[in-house]
């Protein structure tokens, strides 16, 4: 280890987010609304509920707040975005109703976002790379090394995706068409139920004579569609990325268009497409909506979890009931919790149609995904862009990273590597270090890198499972091909927190390691999820809702299932009375 990183061991200890274990008091055992999980979507339906004159309570299992959005110190002095390490998906809405900014949301904007070194063994020059960013020259400039044609086309593929964002972005910020309600309801109920259209209906005016070609980005693999667009293999497989990560699926696999199309829609202050760090880690996200929340007046604890759904004879809930033997009362339940946990584990199944725990018993939420923190006492120093003598960051460290992506077919082996039961021989690698960006992260001198990889299957050939010994074999490998790009960063390295699938459930109540809570793919999107007929945040129980990521629109820290999910509430709460 170097004197820098002896250095960074001595620092002083960071707490982490605010525990919030009192907020006024003790708990209270009666409120209008409980809400289960004090993830980012549990949260923003307090805040919403809250300021809408109703009592809420948010009770969360872990000893912080922010589910998957959250700041931990896992190695002394630094502050890791333990599981979701990126923010853009955040509804504008949300950022401006429950005034973020002003609690404290301070975002650090990349520019460039993207850097993907070769392997390269060419004598005369070293390897190359695609630095891609905002400035659309630059852009053509990095993409015509690769292919001129590419270069030329590019701006076009950039305005046919956006095109295709904005018909869908709206779509997002409301519950789903309600089909029943628009062919069985009255009359009256069907007139009212075909506003909802408005939104579907715009969409395909923008999409225009387009339509089909937009149907097959939705539908199709997205290697088929890049394949369409561009030739060169670098340039596809950084782009392919976003269609498969957090997704068993390869760029082969049919469907896997829309989920590089969820990672491309985002908007951070006004700036379309924008992604960014946030200062503090992600669990700074969290705060301030927390923030909101309690401001208004809502009731924050930790450290309580929730063991039962209570519902009544006429199958109506009305409140939970702790592990600790605490009985919680409330007009309103909403889970902030995965479909499989709220409707498996803490709902009676006798309250439950059989047809409809069927339907969540087979949600998928199979993950490839494996996140490794790491504390390093130096920045990578890669071949293709050394690094400068000072050591100091250049715009490229500021980039999600992408390792591996020299061809598409490398993902389409990395995925059948798990398909088979066996982590990726050569595994899909991005990585990120916020504190090029956010000082606050790690010691002068020393950083904090996330590494979002995959494929690593949730259970292993054999039935093995995932021991300290399989993990460490994993991450060896993880590092061994970063080593390939960067020599030396492994004796860099000060400490790791490497979280499988089944870590990633255990810690965060993701099923499966499902960063979404359940699989993006088009048979578990809009109407059908988390299944056909029950895609508004309703449930079979009365009073009971869905509002984490599991419901429409699903996953990211985007906030939109819990403010829809608290709309929902508060109508069916208004129309009762």
């Amino acid at each position: 280890m170097t004197g820098v990183g002896m250095q960074c061991m001595k620092q002083t200890r960071y707490l982490g987010p605010r525990a919030y274990s009192k907020i006024t008091g003790r708990l209270k055992l009666k409120y209008d609304a409980v809400i289960i999980g004090g993830g980012h979507n549990g949260l923003v339906a307090a805040a919403y509920l809250q300021k809408s004159g109703l009592s809420a309570v948010v009770l969360e299992r872990r000893h912080v707040i922010g589910g998957a959005a959250v700041t931990e110190e896992i190695i002394p002095g630094f502050k890791f975005s333990r599981a979701s390490y990126l923010l853009s998906l955040l509804r504008p809405q949300i950022y401006k109703d429950l005034e973020l900014k002003r609690h404290g949301l301070k975002i650090y904007f990349r520019d460039p976002h993207s850097f993907t070194p070769l392997l390269e063994d060419v004598k005369g020059r070293p390897p190359r790379s695609l630095l891609l960013g905002a400035d659309m020259v630059k852009n053509q400039q990095q993409i015509a090394q690769f292919s001129k044609k590419d270069a030329e086309v590019y701006p076009k593929y950039e305005h046919f995706m956006n095109r295709l964002v904005s018909a869908i972005d709206p779509l997002l910020d409301a519950p789903p068409v309600d089909m029943a309600a628009i062919t069985q309801g009255s009359l009256l109920q069907r007139v009212k139920s075909l506003r909802s259209l408005r939104p579907l209906i715009k969409a395909g005016i923008t999409l225009g004579s387009q339509f089909p070609k937009y149907y097959e980005v939705l539908t199709g693999p997205i290697s088929k569609i890049l394949d369409q667009w561009f030739e060169s293999e670098p340039l596809k497989c950084t782009l392919a990325t976003d269609a498969v990560i957090g997704a068993m699926a390869s760029p082969s696999t049919p469907g896997s268009g829309y989920v590089l199309l969820h990672h491309v829609m985002g908007e951070l202050e006004g700036r379309k497409g924008s992604w960014g760090y946030v200062e503090g880690g992600m669990g700074m996200v969290s705060n301030a909506i927390a923030k909101a929340a309690t401001e208004a007046g809502a009731e924050i604890y930790t450290e309580k979890v929730v063991e039962k759904i209570l519902v009544d004879n006429n199958g109506k809930a009305y409140g939970v009931h702790l592990q600790d033997g605490t009985e919680v009362h409330s007009r309103l339940v909403l889970s902030n919790a995965s479909p499989h946990h709220t409707f498996l584990n803490l709902t009676s199944q006798e309250q439950l149609p059989e047809e409809f725990i069927t339907m969540i018993s087979q949600f998928d939420a199979k993950s490839p995904v494996t996140k490794i923190n790491v504390a390093v006492d130096r920045l990578p120093n890669f071949h293709s862009i050394p690094n400068t003598a000072d050591g100091k960051p250049l715009p490229h460290h500021q980039c999600s990273i992408h390792l591996n992506s020299e061809h598409m077919n490398l993902l389409d082996e990395a995925h059948e590597d798990a398909c088979q039961g066996k982590p990726s021989t050569r595994p899909m690698i991005e990585l990120c270090i916020p504190s090029t960006l956010d000082p606050t992260l790690a010691p002068p001198g020393c950083h904090v890198i996330s590494i979002f990889s995959q494929y690593a299957p949730y259970t292993l050939t054999g039935g093995r499972q995932w021991d300290e010994e399989e993990r460490n074999k994993y991450a060896d490998n993880v590092f061994g091909w970063i080593e390939k790009y960067a020599p030396g960063f492994k004796s860099t390295v000060i400490g790791r927190d490497v979280l499988t699938p089944p870590d990633l459930e255990s810690i965060f109540g993701l099923p499966g390691g499902n960063i979404f809570h359940g699989s993006m793919s088009l048979d578990q999107l809009y109407f059908a999820r988390p299944g056909p007929g029950s895609s508004d945040y309703r449930s079979p129980i009365q009073s009971l809702y869905l509002c984490g990521s599991g419901a429409h629109p699903g996953g990211g820290v985007m906030g939109a299932s819990g403010r829809n999910a608290a709309l929902v509430a508060m109508k069916d709460l208004k129309r009762a009375r």
